[in-house]
């Protein structure tokens, strides 16, 4: 019986120790709050971080513009800064509605020449922007203007292919759209302007470009090499939704 009982107590001895411990801990936790050489101190009357994960670092307005581009399927190779300066303005004291067509023609011809350097490198990519051979011709864009921009600021322009039509841009990405077989002598683009004074996307548009051969004077079918550049690039948003 004696036995027995100094058993008991051992085992009775082992349920309850943990229990002492874990007192002890949280009592030697809250010590070391209150140590101000310790990493845990807290002052009095401050407030500890809403996280104990170490913040998270601030990407600047350039780096969130691309970041949200390259997120939304765009083409990188066709992003274009584009300066505003006071000329920009119209009386309405924001930038002129017509700006933006020139801001979408100068991120497009920026686009252009990377799709020739990767078709037939510099001497192809030089022969597009100059009307030379087989290049493109714009037939046709539509903007959506979402909100004004003024001056002092700088825009990000980007552009991406897609067989279209659209009915809205969300759809660009749609299986409804990215199935579509792309037409052998002009596809869509889709194009964005993000503003760094507003950190969003402050216009969109959809163009329709036509394979032209400055030659002949008429559109034509680019050869398999071209169209195949131009699918890599119209299906880079969905690698990333599958990656």
């Amino acid at each position: 019986m004696s036995a027995f009982i100094r058993t008991a107590r051992r085992s009775l001895s082992s349920v309850y120790q943990p229990r002492h411990v874990r007192y002890s801990s949280i009592h030697a936790l809250r010590d070391r709050f209150k140590d101000p050489t310790s990493p845990f101190h807290i002052a009095p009357g401050t407030q500890g971080p809403e996280s104990p994960d170490p913040p998270a670092e601030e990407l600047s307005p350039a780096e969130e513009g691309r970041a949200k581009f390259i997120e939304l399927g765009f083409d990188p190779d066709s992003f274009w800064e584009q300066p505003i300066v006071w000329g920009d303005h119209d009386s309405f004291q924001h930038v002129n509605n017509v700006r933006y067509l020139r801001f979408f023609e100068s991120g497009r011809i920026h686009w252009m020449r990377a799709l020739g350097q990767e078709i037939g490198g510099p001497a192809k990519a030089e022969a597009m922007i100059k009307g030379k051979g087989i290049s493109l011709i714009l037939k046709s864009i539509s903007l959506d203007y979402k909100r004004p921009v003024v001056y002092p600021d700088t825009l990000l322009v980007a552009h991406k292919p897609h067989p279209g039509p659209l009915r809205t841009s969300s759809q660009v990405d749609s299986r409804e759209v990215t199935t579509r077989r792309q037409a052998k002598t002009h596809f869509h683009v889709m194009g964005a302007i993000w503003s760094y004074a507003q950190r969003r996307i402050v216009t969109e548009s959809d163009s329709v470009l036509v394979w032209y051969d400055y030659d002949k004077l008429t559109k034509c079918d680019p050869g398999e090499e071209a169209r195949a550049v131009l699918q890599r690039r119209m299906d880079l948003g969905q690698a990333r939704e599958t990656s």
